[in-house]
């Protein structure tokens, strides 16, 4: 029975890491300016959704911000629900250019996507992965315990490897 808890407990970290070093390396990326191949895209979508009343240039800044602190916090498992929650709001986000641009979504006809279009559907990924390491009941009581036994599979693991 240890072992299947140490095996689901590693496949959880294992996937909650995964999504923050995706969150951490594209939001990195995005400080630099010409480098994300997503900029544009983001940048179009932000103006769309802001009215373009925010520059692009703190817009970006923020999304990169966001993406970042994002990608930092899954991997060090701080607050996961709180950061779960606004990696959603960011995944919603992501889906606004199916609407706003579709144009450049989609090809020749709606059954088919763009190269963007399939950049932005493989998102579907990440939000199941999200509700997949989305933590238990949070009591302070049940956190305590939780954290007690991740302690304990953790001194597990390590002395089996």
């Amino acid at each position: 029975m240890k072992n299947r808890s140490i095996k689901h407990f590693n496949k959880l970290c294992l996937l909650r890491i995964s999504i923050g070093l995706i969150y951490l390396w594209f939001g990195t990326l995005k400080f630099f300016p010409h480098i994300s191949p997503a900029e544009e895209l983001a940048k179009d979508t932000i103006n769309l959704l802001t009215f373009y009343l925010v520059p692009s240039s703190i817009s970006y800044c923020v999304l990169a911000f966001w993406e970042t602190v994002i990608g930092l916090l899954l991997i060090l498992n701080f607050k996961l629900r709180i950061v779960i929650v606004l990696t959603l709001l960011h995944m919603l986000g992501t889906f606004t250019p199916l609407f706003l641009i579709s144009d450049i979504v989609f090809g020749k006809n709606p059954a088919t996507l763009t190269l963007i279009g399939q950049y932005i559907m493989k998102n579907l990924i990440i939000i199941s992965a999200l509700i997949v390491i989305w933590p238990a009941k949070s009591s302070k009581r049940v956190n305590d315990k939780l954290k007690a036994k991740d302690k304990n599979l953790i001194k597990e693991y390590l002395h089996s490897v």
